[in-house]
């Protein structure tokens, strides 16, 4: 005679049930997260503790001259034109992607905007020729890397050369002299609101609509999520292409407001206006926090990151020092904060 079968012997969790482990990712991800804002935080703080730094080193080799007021408001104008290039430049980053042109973009559209047939139109001429050339250059960028499947890298550096080289065809190697008076006078004091002067209240307007665009919005969510993975974000419903598209149209447009915003400082368009920005703006972003593998980074930090470089080179002009030995720190700064950068995700991980 058969004998019934014993009852099943159950070692694991009923059906339906909520485990530990099934749940532990979950509180380990949410963890990360945080753990990830929380070095964020830690690194801008740093970046303040370097710039205060920066201020003391500053302030007892030159007393007089670096903690001058003029020379205090020099630095905020200074870094207002490279952190608009920077704020666009961190966007592109953020998404994976690099733009070696920004530099380029800005003299292009600062000779085009200070030709003879535009400054006939006045102030909104100006304006009007800069931003309308950097978005026109930022749109075949993004034409390029999104609907003709190039690398960005190869496709920026494309543009780098060829807007160089038309930057110089347009001025024939020789510096536009603005004459519109209406545009020289934002560069005098007389024009500064409560001491600060109107380059810096647009970086700061910038720096602001940026931040808000990237946290608050949809669109930087879906920056960062293309940066992150953009076969997980074209699932996820997003157009990675438009939307790589749109963040190059806003490289471009940071560039033709940097050009404007550089016609006003120098009173002038010369076709190596704007040299060296990429680099520049690339190194500020990096330590700001901002990752060259895309997913992850702050406007904030690329912020504090142009106002420590754009402080140790006033420090280093003050004294006295050779360019070279500002681009030997600088250099030191950015392999130390990749280094950073490589601690913290392994942290990340773990």
């Amino acid at each position: 005679m058969t004998q019934p079968a014993p009852p099943a012997q159950h070692h694991g969790p009923e059906k339906g049930a909520v485990t530990g482990p099934a749940t532990e990712p979950v509180r380990k991800k949410g963890g990360g997260l945080r753990a990830l804002g929380l070095r964020a935080d830690v690194r801008n703080l740093s970046l303040l503790g370097v710039l205060a730094v920066l201020v003391a080193v500053g302030g007892f080799t030159e007393p007089d001259a670096f903690l001058d007021t003029g020379n205090l408001q020099l630095i905020l104008t200074q870094s207002s034109v490279i952190g608009v290039v920077t704020v666009g430049v961190t966007f592109v980053i953020i998404s994976g992607g690099i733009d070696l042109s920004v530099g380029a973009m800005v003299a292009l559209a600062s000779v085009w905007a200070t030709t003879l047939a535009t400054q006939g139109f006045g102030f909104a001429g100006i304006l009007f020729t800069a931003v309308v050339v950097g978005l026109a250059a930022g749109l075949v960028n993004g034409v390029l890397i999104a609907y003709g499947g190039m690398v960005p890298f190869i496709a920026t550096l494309a543009m780098l050369a060829s807007a160089r080289g038309l930057a110089l065809q347009i001025t024939d190697g020789k510096t536009q002299i603005v004459t519109v008076q209406s545009v020289l006078d934002l560069g005098l004091p007389d024009s500064y609101v409560l001491g600060i002067p109107p380059l810096v209240l647009v970086f700061a307007a910038v720096t602001v609509a940026g931040w808000l665009i990237l946290n608050r919005t949809t669109f930087g969510r879906r920056t960062v999520a293309v940066g992150g993975n953009a076969e997980a974000a074209r699932l996820a419903g997003i157009d990675v292409r438009r939307q790589r598209l749109y963040l190059y149209l806003l490289s471009g447009l940071c560039c033709g407001i940097a050009a404007f915003m550089l016609v006003i400082l120098s009173g002038s368009g010369q076709n190596t206006n704007g040299n060296l920005y990429e680099l520049d703006a690339i190194a500020a972003a990096i330590i700001g926090g901002t990752l060259l593998s895309g997913g992850r980074g702050t406007i904030v930090g690329s912020v504090l990151g142009v106002l420590v470089f754009t402080t140790i080179t006033n420090i280093f002009a003050l004294n006295n020092l050779q360019s070279d030995v500002q681009q030997i720190a600088k250099g030191a700064i950015i392999v130390a904060a990749v280094l950073v950068q490589r601690r913290t995700l392994r942290g990340g991980e773990t």
